[in-house]
């Protein structure tokens, strides 16, 4: 009995040793580029905030970066991931790139259309000019798209002019421009001013948005952090799609919104965000496309050169089997 007794001691202390250790493994460092402090990136400091990423073995520093030096950074090694996938897009795109984006956060567009109250319809905004992000930008290309659909020539029937990142609603509000291409907070702000929403662009086309981008170099050597990290994304991703009142709370941390508008984000766009991380073939297909165009290139470029959602879709899986839910 002696004998056996001390045997178990001895097995138990070999796992608490072996769990010590364990525990005091150090973490990698993960830098997670962010272009803005928006809805759905949230679930970036979520993954980090609710141990999501430390399960991993990962320590995620969060990072504030625009969209094309977040893509010099990951191909330097000085960040791991961006938020900025349409931009690594462009970049696979323009000059074939080594990138692959690996998540999509929402599969619609988050960007609305919004008028001058005396416009009723898109046929009105023939010959009126709206207020954009750039003539070449992502959001352009698909509201030209949008109103060739609605019957105009969206390449020639609307003046699009670029006011600057971040000013199409002071140009809206200003008096100068008849429309503009707005984000979600900016449309709160323009219809409480009383402007008027034609349309919310992520009904029209079938496009996606909030993509994760990381280095095909990463992929390689270091597919256990990106499996990793892609799992503690979508761990964040169904704390957000199932938690409101710890998303709302995180939100008000992250972007420093009033819990009003954190609370009318949420009901607002909860909808949109993807349930695995994953758009289908046709969705990637279409990306491609406005991308394609945005370059006025005139190679199609094939699904699989831009896209890996193979991470996603085996962390999906294992998660299920597992049962795991926040």
């Amino acid at each position: 009995m002696r004998t056996t007794l001390t045997l178990w001691l001895i097995n138990l202390s070999a796992v608490l040793f072996a769990a010590a250790g364990a525990s005091a493994q150090p973490l990698h460092a993960v830098n997670m580029a962010i272009p803005a402090k928006s809805f759905q990136m949230v679930i970036y400091p979520v993954a980090q905030q609710k141990g999501y990423m430390k399960e991993e073995g990962l320590d995620e520093r969060v990072i504030f970066v625009a969209p094309t030096t977040s893509i010099q950074a990951m191909l330097g090694g000085d960040v791991q991931f961006t938020g900025a996938g349409s931009s690594a897009l462009v970049s696979i795109a323009r000059g074939n790139t080594p990138l692959k984006v690996v998540v999509a956060t929402n599969d619609r567009v988050l960007q609305w259309l919004v008028t001058r109250p005396e416009i009723k319809s898109p046929k009105e905004l023939k010959g009126k000019r709206v207020a954009t992000t750039g003539v070449a930008a992502i959001a352009t290309f698909m509201l030209k798209q949008i109103l060739t659909k609605h019957g105009l020539d969206g390449n020639k029937d609307v003046n699009y002019l670029d006011v600057g990142q971040g000013n199409q609603l002071t140009a809206l509000l200003g008096g100068a421009f008849d429309a503009a291409v707005l984000s979600v907070e900016q449309r709160y702000t323009a219809l409480d001013k009383g402007m008027q929403e034609m349309f919310f662009m992520g009904n029209e086309v079938k496009n996606s948005w909030g993509t994760l981008a990381t280095t095909d170099k990463l992929i390689k050597e270091n597919p256990k952090m990106v499996v990793g990290f892609v799992r503690a994304t979508l761990k964040a991703l169904r704390y957000v799609r199932q938690d409101k009142e710890g998303t709302v709370a995180a939100l008000l941390k992250f972007s420093g919104v009033t819990r009003q508008q954190a609370t009318r984000l949420y009901d607002d766009l909860i909808g949109t965000f993807t349930r695995n991380g994953i758009v289908d073939d046709e969705t990637q297909r279409n990306d491609l496309n406005i991308i394609r165009q945005v370059i006025n290139g005139n190679e199609t470029l094939a699904n699989a050169r831009a896209y890996d959602f193979s991470f996603a879709a085996e962390a999906d899986a294992q998660l299920n089997k597992m049962g795991w839910k926040p």
